[in-house]
């Protein structure tokens, strides 16, 4: 069959987990609007306390974006203009920019090529008499390796503040991630594998002077209205994109698994033939997670050496299939960070080879077998 004659495949379809869910979001959207209370209230109060539970964490603060939750954490953990934090140049500009958006310094470290994630010795390189915090940036939905991330934490008197944007429910040796720093940082927006309909942000922390501060600082800095005691942002959330979130929160370890589920076949039918290194083709590298890291797959992302990415990107769009390149360029070459100067060579090597393919939960196989095939045909040249 001609491809230019079958559906088109997104890189994200949401309208399945929409469907399932329509006569509860009906509901809670009614519920809101009858209610009178649009902006922060007990819908988000409710979210609060369900999501502290879910994650097993002290405190909950939600706010109204992802980059929102990472620089009032950081200051909130007591990052000042000036100070250094470590984070990694693989990752969308949100997790520098929050730390610039304070006053403070981004140091970047590069990464490990085998998970994308920060690198641990890369860090310890890095840190100086001015570094108070390290930002490690669970990828693509893998968690970084924390336990020596934390130990060097320990040693240098830093604090440890993780990424969780694309990582909602997954785990690291058991422990769900955003619990396991001083502080996490969560991101609601519309793809993640806990999405709202609209931007929402979310704070994780055992420290109750942390929650304090940040639920201040999400309320221009009071902690009753009209009595302001710090400087602090409008970032409140939504009554509505709470209540949405309160529908969808029940179901995210299935909706996990379901992404679970879809990267083992991408794993199975990515083995052989034309993806394995050394035979036709170019071969490809999958994602291969440790057993201890359990991995939700916000994105299914492979790698493409040789130079062969961004034509295969073309073709397979030219056959109807959506494919994204996170991130063609890593925060340290942005305009932004060029006067830096800084050199990460693995970081700069994975923005060259990286393409994430399509994944939702309810993904079907042929589906997958589809976007398989057309990756095989513009690796062979077909």
């Amino acid at each position: 069959m001609n491809p230019s004659s079958l559906p088109k495949i997104p890189i994200l379809d949401l309208a399945p987990e929409i469907d399932e869910l329509w006569g509860d979001l009906q509901e809670a959207m009614q519920r809101v609007l009858r209610s009178g209370h649009f902006i922060m209230g007990p819908e988000v109060e409710a979210f609060e306390r369900e999501i502290a539970a879910f994650l097993g964490v002290e405190h909950a603060v939600a706010v109204n974006s992802g980059t929102d939750a990472l620089f009032i954490t950081l200051r909130a953990l007591g990052v000042s203009p000036g100070d250094e934090v470590i984070t990694t140049p693989f990752t969308f500009v949100a997790s520098a920019e929050a730390i610039s958006l304070i006053g403070a310094v981004p140091i970047f470290a590069d990464i490990d090529p085998s998970t994308l994630n920060l690198d641990s010795d890369q860090v310890a390189a890095k840190i100086s008499p001015r570094t108070k915090a390290i930002i490690p940036v669970h990828l693509f939905g893998q968690s970084c390796e924390m336990d020596p991330l934390l130990a060097l934490a320990q040693r240098n008197q830093l604090v440890v503040l993780e990424d969780v944007a694309q990582a909602m429910g997954g785990r690291y040796r058991g422990r769900m991630l955003g619990t396991i720093g001083a502080g996490g940082a969560f991101s609601f927006f519309p793809s993640k594998n806990l999405g709202a309909f609209g931007d929402g942000g979310l704070i994780t922390t055992d420290d109750a002077r942390v929650a304090e501060i940040s639920a201040m600082l999400r309320a221009h800095g009071s902690k009753r209205r009209y009595f302001n005691e710090l400087l602090g942002y409008n970032s409140r959330l939504d009554a509505l994109q709470a209540a949405m979130l309160r529908v969808k929160l029940p179901h995210l370890d299935r909706a996990n698994a379901g992404r679970r589920a879809a990267a083992a076949r991408y794993d199975a039918l990515l083995s052989r033939g034309a993806f394995a290194p050394g035979e036709a083709g170019s071969g490809v590298v999958t994602p291969r997670p440790p057993a201890h890291i359990d991995h939700v797959y916000h994105q299914y992302t492979i790698r493409i050496p040789n130079g062969l990415r961004d034509s295969v990107h073309e073709k397979v769009a030219a056959d109807g299939i959506a494919t994204m390149i996170y991130y063609p360029v890593p925060a340290h070459r942005l305009p932004v960070y060029a006067h830096l100067e800084v050199s990460c060579p693995l970081a700069e090597a994975a923005a060259r080879e990286v393409l994430s393919l399509p994944i939702w939960p309810q993904i079907t196989a042929d589906t997958q077998e589809r976007v398989v095939e057309s990756l095989r045909s513009a690796l062979l040249g077909g």
